[in-house]
């Protein structure tokens, strides 16, 4: 599976376009959930799933490692996603309707995947994009790194202050429940 993963990525960087289709198909799912869980609504995922997949057709040609392509693709999303909640002024609402639709899709423990969904999407950019991409998408730290930029270290710092964050919007959370 993997080599013929690496075969149809080549055939894209080459120029071949049903390649691409057939890669954008294969990984459409996971597109569209990394662009979910920065911008919280189905429209606005949409819309970066678009012009993700501009982005990527118009410079799949600079990929260098076809076995980087998700990496590389998944470096694309976070960027598109980032333009449009700058547009948003880094506003991320949770509305009820996205509420709505979470708790179907959450029976057991609904109230806390929302609570932890809501504190994520309440997290600085970068301390988001850490969380989201180690424990959503079990990606190593160095492969975070790849994605973000930014050194292995920056990355370990990122998820330890998003972790602490995290931690004090649940403490902030149970307050006002005992309180």
């Amino acid at each position: 599976m993997e080599f013929e993963n690496d075969k149809m990525v080549k055939k894209a960087i080459r120029g071949n376009k049903k390649a691409f289709e057939h890669l954008i198909k294969q990984h459409y799912e996971r597109i569209y959930r990394t662009a979910y869980l920065y911008v919280h609504n189905e429209e606005d995922a949409l819309d970066v799933v678009q012009e993700t997949t501009y982005q990527a057709y118009k410079s799949i040609h600079s990929l260098k490692h076809p076995d980087y392509f998700m990496t590389w693709l998944t470096r694309i999303i976070i960027r598109c996603a980032g333009h449009i909640l700058k547009k948003r002024n880094n506003i991320v609402p949770l509305t009820d309707e996205v509420l709505s639709n979470l708790s179907v899709t959450y029976h057991s423990g609904h109230d806390e995947a929302i609570d932890l969904l809501n504190a994520i999407g309440q997290l600085k950019g970068n301390y988001r994009s850490a969380i989201i991409l180690f424990y959503y998408y079990d990606y190593s730290i160095k492969t975070i790194s790849e994605i973000m930029e930014i050194p292995e270290g920056t990355v370990k710092t990122y998820l330890s202050r998003g972790k602490v964050e995290l931690k004090k919007s649940y403490k902030d959370e149970e307050g006002k429940c005992n309180g």
